[in-house]
């Protein structure tokens, strides 16, 4: 099933999630230029090494993620990162966790 994207002038909620287990990733929008996603993860989920095309950025909206870049780098609530494009990292999550990715493509 494809995720929903938002229109523009829509609004949600992107408020921390805690420990609600049916809290899921979200599809914000997507453009050819633009992409924003709500990222959740549980304790101990992983998102495998990749790389992106565009410029990403991350910012941690609560809990607690290591991203392996070249070394960690723990992210915490209200931490934000960016990642040059092409740039392979993976992440894990040290508890539950939420994250907004925005991607800019050339």
């Amino acid at each position: 099933m494809a995720l929903e994207h938002l229109h523009a002038g829509e609004s949600v909620q992107l408020s921390p999630v805690g420990s609600a287990m049916g809290a899921k990733t979200m599809a914000l929008v997507k453009t050819d230029r633009f992409e924003a996603v709500k990222i959740v993860l549980h304790a101990r989920d992983k998102i495998s090494e990749h790389a992106v095309a565009g410029y990403a950025t991350l910012l941690c909206l609560e809990g607690v993620v290591t991203l392996r870049l070249n070394d960690d780098v723990r992210l915490e609530a209200g931490a934000w990162l960016y990642l040059d494009r092409g740039q392979r990292h993976s992440i894990s999550a040290l508890e539950d966790s939420s994250l907004l990715l925005t991607i800019l493509f050339d």
